[in-house]
């Protein structure tokens, strides 16, 4: 009797792991491919990124051409899922999206509760105002000084940058990121700083504003997409970027938004 029961106990041993592995969870990788769509969250008000026109609700911008190629190497079809700075971290944990896009920073914070991809690409905060004013705001010295108002959108790593980096300076914080640049123009705010790559592309746009020492970052930065802590979804996204990379469709995307 008691061999019977060794047996059965040994037998059952084995099974269990079967049974544990049977009803084990899909990953997102497998969730997203059976549901036939990609949630792409987005804040989309950071050119060249990600832009909603508020006229027609459209969001356009490179990560958005991305997410389309990473759609499309998935056989879904796309869905941008509307989010906000501030909210990135809950939105993703909520399952209200399956990927970050849209100018992401990569940084230890967020990797605490979240996975980013690869970096897609390297970046840094610098400083853009009214170019006639340019000179005067040359280094973080320079801006952080009780009359000077600098202007950031709330919830973002230029908000924290400011109130890490800046002990005098008046912080304005404004609600949306693309309305700063009218702000800046208008002179109700002095200085912005943003990534360097957005100050590049924003004194194309407004010539009325220039970047200073874009190539010059007061720190080191990079971008990446921000994923939920499912080992195997990241790694197909890597794999996706290290393909884009070698084909040359990363090259050809960042061109047609960056020049």
């Amino acid at each position: 009797m008691s061999l019977l029961r060794n047996t059965a106990l040994a037998a059952m041993a084995l099974l269990m792991p079967m049974a544990a592995s049977a009803q084990a969870p899909a990953s997102k990788l497998d969730a997203i491919i059976a549901s036939g769509t990609l949630r792409v969250g987005m804040p989309g008000d950071y050119r060249p990124f990600g832009l909603r026109e508020a006229s027609t609700g459209k969001i356009e911008g490179m990560d958005v051409d991305m997410a389309e190629s990473l759609a499309t190497s998935l056989g879904v079809k796309l869905e941008i899922v509307q989010t906000k700075w501030s909210d990135l971290l809950g939105d993703i944990a909520a399952d209200k999206f399956d990927i970050g896009m849209g100018g992401i920073s990569i940084n230890l914070t967020r990797q605490k509760s979240a996975y980013f991809s690869t970096p897609v690409l390297r970046t840094g905060k610098a400083a853009i105002a009214l170019c006639k004013a340019k000179g005067k705001f040359d280094s973080l010295a320079a801006i952080d000084k009780p009359s000077v108002k600098v202007i950031t959108n709330p919830g973002g790593t230029n908000e924290k940058f400011d109130r890490a980096n800046l002990k005098a300076a008046q912080i304005v914080v404004f609600p949306t990121n693309t309305g700063v640049w009218d702000e800046l123009i208008a002179g109700r705010a002095d200085v912005m700083i943003t990534d360097n790559v957005e100050t590049k592309l924003q004194q194309k746009l407004h010539p009325e504003l220039c970047a200073i020492n874009p190539d010059k970052p007061f720190d080191f930065g990079e971008l990446g997409y921000l994923l939920p802590r499912d080992a195997t979804w990241k790694s197909y996204v890597d794999q996706w970027l290290h393909i884009g990379a070698e084909t040359g469709e990363r090259a050809t995307i960042t061109a047609k938004w960056l020049n």
